[in-house]
């Protein structure tokens, strides 16, 4: 959750309409921007952690309150009303669930472990909301059921025997992360939120003081300046991670069907292994590539169904 999970950082709210028709050809950059853009934050990510970047106070909550704060001087000055009090204590926990448990724990695994596992790992979210959506009444079609069970037998082969199995921390923080962005996403239906690119700002700027203060209570310092790389990282996951891409994922809410846009569940992390093993010279076992494997599967079945229920 990387920006999607910045990826990004999509809340879902009420106010989120019926899609409209739209051109082939916008729709088609559109989700090659949320494809790529939020497929490459996994990358990003490392590479701003590499810069000597701390990962609370600067990878994450820095990014997020300039992304953040940039959207609501925006949107307030296009006349777009500000949340109410009630509001804000929403958006609060959804900063706390999708961006301090969700985005930040994804950053910090990734100090640990590649970020094509990252991402992998990450891909587990519709397996997750698929079950936690019981509770919301939302009961699994039967194919549902088995795309659920082929993810998760996917979710136990990463876990089990993968290189992300030499790093305890990092295999922890990778299992919370999609819970927390899952139950956060689900948690958030149905809630008093502002329009959506309102409840987007919002969101990174609650989710980013959290993250900021967090990183102090860790101690998180800059011991020496941060290079030129990793500060380009961090101007590209802010800039085109946190805003453009959102921005996009949003517009292809209102324009095409959900099914369709939440297709970069399945996308993300195979653009995230590849950009980590041309960009970042990451390596992958056949088991990693094989787990990797078994959960897009069962994404895709659980994506399908959901289409086939409409």
């Amino acid at each position: 959750m990387s920006d999607r999970l910045d990826r990004a950082s999509a809340p879902m709210s009420s106010s989120v309409q019926a899609p409209v028709r739209t051109g082939g050809l916008a729709v088609a950059a559109a989700l090659a921007i949320v494809y790529v853009v939020w497929g490459s934050t996994y990358l990003g990510i490392r590479f701003a952690l590499e810069g000597g970047l701390p990962p609370l106070g600067a990878v994450s909550g820095f990014r997020f309150l300039v992304a953040g704060s940039a959207m609501f001087v925006f949107l307030r000055w296009r006349g777009v009303a500000a949340p109410t009090r009630a509001q804000w204590k929403n958006l609060l926990v959804m900063g706390a669930l999708l961006l301090l448990f969700g985005n930040g724990f994804v950053v910090l695994a990734e100090q640990d472990v590649s970020s094509g596992l990252a991402a992998v790992a990450v891909a587990s979210v519709p397996l997750w909301m698929g079950l936690f959506g019981i509770f919301y009444g939302a009961k699994p079609s039967r194919i549902e059921w088995i795309g659920i069970a082929i993810g998760f037998l996917g979710v136990l082969w990463l876990n089990a025997g993968s290189s992300l199995s030499a790093s305890p921390t990092g295999l922890v923080l990778l299992l919370i992360a999609p819970v927390a962005w899952a139950f956060g996403s689900l948690w958030s239906r149905g809630r008093d939120l502002p329009s959506p690119f309102m409840a987007a700002a919002g969101q990174m700027l609650c989710g980013g003081a959290l993250l900021l203060a967090t990183g102090l209570l860790r101690g998180e310092t800059l011991d020496a300046a941060p290079t030129t790389q990793g500060l380009l990282a961090l101007l590209y996951l802010a800039v085109f991670g946190s805003v453009i891409a959102f921005s996009t994922y949003v517009w292809l809410l209102h324009h095409v069907r959900p099914a369709l846009v939440s297709s970069y569940a399945y996308v993300n992390p195979a653009i995230a292994v590849a950009l980590g093993a041309w960009l970042a010279g990451e390596r992958f076992t056949a088991h990693d590539l094989g787990a990797m494997a078994v959960i897009l599967a069962g994404v895709v079945i659980i994506t399908l169904a959901k289409v086939l229920r409409r």
